[in-house]
């Protein structure tokens, strides 16, 4: 009998290669799967054999050798059945299928031959692309998916019965067709919720435009109930629209995870990512046997809202660091060791005290002494210094909340973020991995972030006088650099640098005393 080849993928980091699944049918019996499978691949011939039988076809009773190469790869997870079951149909030639090497196959089967969604379409159609392949079959809920790849034809199948029927040419199933360009520029700004629903909070919606123009990082602190949740979801709706590349490397992260959905497409806005504090260090950085992106790479070039900062596990922050400032985190492993794009914007809130409500205009903290400083201690000093803006919230008062004036959209706000992103994507055009102001490095902020001398005069009083930390000195001129930018201003005048001074609550000394 013949040896059959069928082609499948598998996934490591955020990049497909090709799987080569190769079957003989020989004398003998019992059926053995080689080529570093787990536990999910070497238990698939119940599934298959399940399938097989549930269509009238029969499954060898001979010795039935199933390779995957390359052999010294490890796969993972359940989506090689399907060309398992098709190879172990071709090899024992109760099939014929002249053209089953043209195509990637990949899905799970279920018991009674129908398939079930895979993890990491966008990617390994990618790759079938790039190796030449005519096209992809694999399950019809990932098919929406797989067709933002173009010059590759997506065969959306149900059931085996189905994927059979095709190779042989007794069905005929149109390749499905996406227009990426159109679905991308539809979608950019659907967003469910909007700026101008809040009411009052202006110091707290200029600080949100700050961080969207430069790209900072913010931290809000305040009482419960103030409006912190509700500010940070907005965010993303003043971000500059992703490009199209963006959007492909953001979709491609959520296919991987498996997190894009039923019948999803292109992820054409930015993602915002939520953790709740009880979550672990693998899960907020990926990780893993077979390492999987983590919560900071789901919000790759989007925003990443930590409510609750200091409940969060000390070992779970202080991994964050480095990610923030390399903007990408690598899992290393004894055999592997991959990269997940992390550029993300970080947004975190908290409550002043453990109850929530010292510096409260109107609610007295009941607080012991010491506790305030001991609450904010939870918080190290090198994650701090990674965040450019800190803004305190206050309540909005019952007439701010009841006013019925019409409140800035985002879409106005947005406008004034693209203007001041173009300023700095001419400044920067010349460097390789700096796009916005909160990249800079401190030689390149002595450079740019020039100041004359009553600027000078101001930032020295400032310091001396509020008591602010060295660190906070770079900071000041990168967010007075991305003010003068939303002003349109070539310098940074005086204004613009006692504005971004007032934006480090948290370097003050004594602020919690």
């Amino acid at each position: 009998m013949p040896i059959a080849k069928t082609y499948g993928s598998s996934i490591h980091g955020v990049d497909a290669h090709t799987i080569t699944i190769e079957v003989n049918v020989l004398n003998g019996t019992s059926f053995y799967l080689v080529g570093l499978p787990d536990n999910a691949i070497k238990e698939s011939q119940q599934r298959v054999e399940s399938a097989i039988k549930h269509f009238g076809y029969v499954f060898p009773r001979q010795k039935v050798l199933v390779n995957l190469a390359p052999a010294d790869m490890r796969k993972e997870g359940s989506l090689y059945d399907l060309p398992i079951a098709l190879g172990i149909l071709a090899a024992s030639e109760q099939i014929v299928v002249p053209d089953l090497e043209k195509y990637v196959i990949l899905g799970e089967l279920s018991l009674d031959g129908f398939l079930r969604p895979i993890k990491g379409a966008l990617p390994i159609a990618i790759e079938a692309r790039k190796k030449g392949f005519k096209g992809f079959i694999l399950p019809s809920l990932n098919a929406s998916e797989a067709a933002i790849v173009n010059q590759l034809d997506i065969i959306g199948v149900e059931t085996l019965k189905e994927a059979i029927e095709f190779l042989e040419g007794k069905k005929k199933i149109a390749p499905l067709k996406k227009d990426t360009r159109e679905i991308f520029f539809d979608s950019q700004f659907n967003f469910e919720v909007d700026f101008s629903d809040v009411q009052g909070q202006e110091n707290i919606k200029r600080a949100f435009e700050i961080a969207a123009a430069g790209g900072h990082n913010l931290i809000m602190i305040g009482p419960p109930g103030a409006g912190k949740t509700m500010l940070a979801k907005r965010l993303p709706t003043i971000l500059p629209p992703l490009s199209l590349a963006e959007a492909l490397e953001t979709t491609k992260i959520h296919s991987v995870a498996g997190k894009l959905g039923k019948d999803a497409s292109l992820i054409a806005t930015r993602p915002f990512r939520a953790p709740h504090h009880t979550i672990s260090d693998v899960a907020m950085v990926g990780g893993g046997g077979n390492p999987q992106p983590g919560e900071i790479s789901l919000a790759h070039n989007g925003v990443l809202f930590l409510d609750e900062l200091p409940e969060f596990k000390r070992s779970v922050l202080e991994v964050m660091r480095q990610p923030l400032e390399e903007r990408k985190v690598t899992i290393s492993r004894a055999k592997i060791s991959v990269d997940f794009p992390a550029n993300f914007m970080l947004v975190a809130s908290m409550n002043p005290c453990p109850c929530g409500y010292y510096n409260h205009p109107e609610k007295e903290c009941v607080c012991p002494p010491g506790a305030v400083g001991r609450y904010l201690g939870k918080i190290s000093g090198p994650l701090l210094d990674r965040i450019d803006l800190h803004v305190e919230v206050t309540p909005v008062s019952f007439d701010e909340m009841t006013a019925n004036r019409r409140t800035e959209s985002s879409a106005t706000i947005r406008q004034r973020v693209i203007q001041a992103r173009h300023i700095q994507t001419e400044r920067f055009k010349n460097l390789k991995g700096i796009y916005c102001n909160a990249m800079m490095p401190s030689q390149m902020v002595k450079e740019i972030c020039q100041i004359n001398q009553a600027g000078k005069t101001l930032l020295k009083t400032a310091m001396e006088r509020l008591g602010l930390s060295a660190r906070a000195y770079d900071r000041i001129l990168k967010v007075a650099r991305t003010i003068a930018d939303l002003a349109q201003s070539s310098e940074i005048k005086i204004e613009h640098l006692a504005e971004a001074i007032q934006y480090r609550s948290l370097d003050r000394e004594g602020w919690a005393c």
